[in-house]
């Protein structure tokens, strides 16, 4: 009994070895925390420790790492809406950039037709304003056939319902007569 006391002691006192630290020579030693020693042992333990031995093929119940296949499943649906989202906006802003393109295109065409149309109106309205002069009005109305009136007669009303002709009407002679009688 005393040997198995003895080999008691000796393993209860190895975790308490005096050890050395790289800088200085000094022996200190290595207790639990919160653990102070004051001497060696002289009573064996009421109860003595368990003798551990290692036994060959018998793994140890460690906990486990989850393998990486296991911590990517549980990352993957993260990833998966990060990148969505990334595929997502990009094609959100392809199609917004392409309706952008497109409505450019016909402002721009429409600008380019309004442009043509205001100078076509231009072109008009300068039609109307050298077609309106006098001068204008008689070589059209001549080119068309029509030949210039003669002295007019006016029609007045009385106050008493009555009316007056002044003047005399004389009716327009056509072009080939006036040079036939004179």
């Amino acid at each position: 009994m005393t040997s198995r006391a003895a080999r008691v002691t000796a393993r209860s006192a190895a975790p308490y070895a005096r050890a050395t630290t790289p800088r200085t020579t000094t022996p200190r030693t290595t207790a639990p925390r919160g653990t102070t020693r004051t001497g060696t042992r002289s009573t064996p333990r009421a109860t003595p420790r368990p003798e551990l031995r290692l036994v060959q093929g018998v793994t140890t119940a460690r906990t486990r790492r989850r393998p990486t296949s296991a911590l990517w499943n549980r990352r993957a649906p993260f990833v998966l809406l990060v990148v969505a989202l990334l595929v997502g906006t990009t094609l959100g802003l392809l199609v917004l950039n392409t309706v952008i393109a497109v409505d450019s295109l016909k402002a721009t065409q429409l600008r380019a037709d309004n442009a043509q149309r205001a100078q076509e109106l231009q072109r008009l309205e300068q039609q109307v304003v050298s077609g309106s002069t006098p001068a204008e009005i008689a070589r059209a109305a001549v080119a068309a056939g029509l030949v210039p009136a003669g002295p007019a007669a006016y029609l007045v009303i009385e106050p008493d319902g009555g009316s007056v002709l002044r003047g005399s009407p004389e009716p327009a002679t056509a072009p080939g007569d006036a040079e036939g009688g004179d």
